[in-house]
């Protein structure tokens, strides 16, 4: 499974309507389990972004269902960063010519 850090900001409608908020996280990870995409940690955030989700999926095709799902619904934006974990950042530099 590869890591993502999704970086999320409530659209207009997403803050006229953050009551809902709790109802919607709910159904976003149910629909992240349909979609094979692991939620790890969710976290509001104070700074640029209001959201700061890390996530697992088994392919940036699997995350990228996951996103499109949740965008349409009109009550988020998302910036995404595919991370690597220690191990795989070891490895990687070890490769380095």
């Amino acid at each position: 499974m590869s890591a993502y850090v999704l970086l999320c900001n409530f659209t207009d409608q997403g803050v006229r309507t953050i009551k809902d908020a709790p109802k919607r996280r709910a159904a976003a990870r149910e629909l992240a389990k349909k979609l094979g995409v692991d939620v790890k940690a969710s976290y509001l955030a104070i700074g640029p972004h209001d959201l700061v989700i890390h996530a697992e999926a088994p392919s940036d095709e699997a995350l990228a269902t996951y996103l499109l799902s949740l965008g349409s619904r009109g009550n988020l934006r998302t910036t995404t960063l595919k991370v690597f974990p220690e191990a795989a950042f070891d490895k990687i530099v070890g490769a380095v010519a």
